[in-house]
């Protein structure tokens, strides 16, 4: 008997298996050291942060902490915490009225709500206020103590007459019926050139206290008048200043220089001094040289 052939149609072949499908983010979540639920509540929590974050962006483009920060200092402030009294300390020569002004003129009374920062800038841009510190003493007084700076020297430019100190700021105006007895210092841009001027004296300690007053000529030297009426000219440049007026207060000390009628003393010219003397009555005089050799 022959074998029989049995034919394997394509019905009767195994067909494989098709691969289930999975989304990608379970592929992903599969692969995640967390589990579905631990990775569901961290996408709520940064959802929700999120919202938040939204949310303030949206208070503060309204100015919602601002409104409740100022509403609850005026709260603190209807408690009985509020400014009734301002101390004012180190005042001795400026007028106090403007610093109390200052203090008082504030948009709220609410002690936390002072800004004392601004008030200190403020009273800063006052001439007589060196500086200053601003404090709160509960439950309602504003402290200021100011730091005052001390007059040196009188500047007169033109018909305007003002105290300064020694670094030339500006203190205030002064009627020239209550000149203090200070140095004056005369001309444009003078109060500027204080400080140079002061150590230039230094140089010459024995006549700076004889000094009545400096003027700045043209914008570039000094000329010093004296109490014993004579008038020091010096050259320009503080180096070349220094020299001639140290120079001078040698010979000053030595031949007496101030106090016998000598007019003026140019000192401009480098080795040299011009001397202008008194001119009697009809005489015509002309500036004699004298070599400071």
């Amino acid at each position: 008997m022959s074998a029989a052939h049995v034919r394997r149609g394509a019905s009767g072949r195994s067909r494989p298996k098709k691969a289930a499908r999975v989304s990608v983010p379970k592929k992903l979540a599969a692969r995640l050291p967390v589990k579905e639920a631990q990775a569901n509540r961290i996408a709520g929590w940064a959802f929700g942060l999120f919202v938040l974050a939204i949310a303030g962006v949206a208070l503060i483009a309204l100015d919602v902490p601002a409104k409740v920060g100022i509403a609850a200092g005026e709260a603190v402030g209807d408690a009985g915490f509020r400014v009734k009294s301002i101390d004012v300390r180190g005042i001795k020569r400026m007028d106090p009225r403007p610093v109390y002004e200052l203090a008082a003129d504030q948009k709220t009374t609410a002690m936390p709500l002072l800004d004392v920062t601004a008030i200190r800038h403020r009273l800063l841009e006052y001439g007589w206020v060196k500086d200053a510190r601003v404090s709160r003493r509960f439950p309602d007084t504003l402290v200021i103590d100011i730091v005052e700076r001390e007059p040196a020297a009188l500047w007169q430019d033109e018909d305007r007459l003002t105290l300064i100190d020694r670094e030339g700021v500006v203190l205030d105006r002064v009627p020239v019926s209550e000149m203090p007895d200070l140095p004056l210092l005369i001309g444009k841009g003078a109060n500027g050139h204080a400080v140079a001027l002061d150590s230039l004296l230094n140089k010459a300690p024995a006549l700076k206290p004889q000094l009545v007053s400096a003027t700045w000529v043209g914008e570039r030297r000094w000329d010093l008048s004296f109490q014993s009426g004579e008038t020091v000219a010096l050259p320009e440049g503080d180096a070349a200043a220094a020299t001639a007026l140290a120079r001078f207060a040698k010979m000053d000390k030595s031949a007496g220089l101030l106090g016998r009628g000598i007019l003026r003393f140019d000192l401009r010219i480098p080795g040299k001094m011009t001397v202008r003397l008194p001119q009697a009555p009809g005489e015509s005089r002309v500036p004699e040289p004298v070599s400071e050799s």
